[in-house]
């Protein structure tokens, strides 16, 4: 066995020796060719990036049934957001743990064009509140 790994070895270390000029070439081609290749590979992870900000998620829009129409931030974590579900506009408070319906609106405050009647819907907000804070 030690014979057979001796004649193996002899052949690969008389190479380089003999085409020095060849193996140093012959590397810097496998160098440049790597290096080439790793600017590609990077390049296409940069630009599908850049294409998945610009075109965003690819889920289809139509078939959501809830949709945010206002929101209204109360504090630094707290708000109030006017949702849809299924025809029903509903005031919900939001926290960092919480969700709280507040009101269920029987008709719309808002049309589904997305322009608020903004007195009536002030007028409604404020009663509500004003309701809220007494005991």
């Amino acid at each position: 066995m030690p014979a057979l790994l001796a004649g193996l070895a002899t052949p690969l270390m008389a190479a380089p020796a003999a085409g020095n000029g060849d193996a140093t070439s012959g590397l810097a081609s496998q160098l440049t060719q790597l290096g080439l290749g790793l600017i590609v590979v990077v390049g296409l992870i940069f630009l599908l990036g850049y294409l998945m900000r610009r075109v965003g998620p690819m889920a289809p829009q139509g078939g959501q049934h809830i949709r945010v129409i206002s929101s209204y931030p109360l504090g630094p974590r707290d708000r109030l957001a006017l949702v849809e579900v299924a025809g029903q506009q509903m005031l919900l408070g939001i926290s960092p743990g919480r969700i709280n319906t507040l009101h269920v609106f029987p008709e719309p405050v808002v049309d589904t064009a997305g322009e608020a009647t903004s007195s009536d819907f002030a007028r409604k907000l404020q009663a509500i509140l004003k309701r809220e804070q007494k005991p």
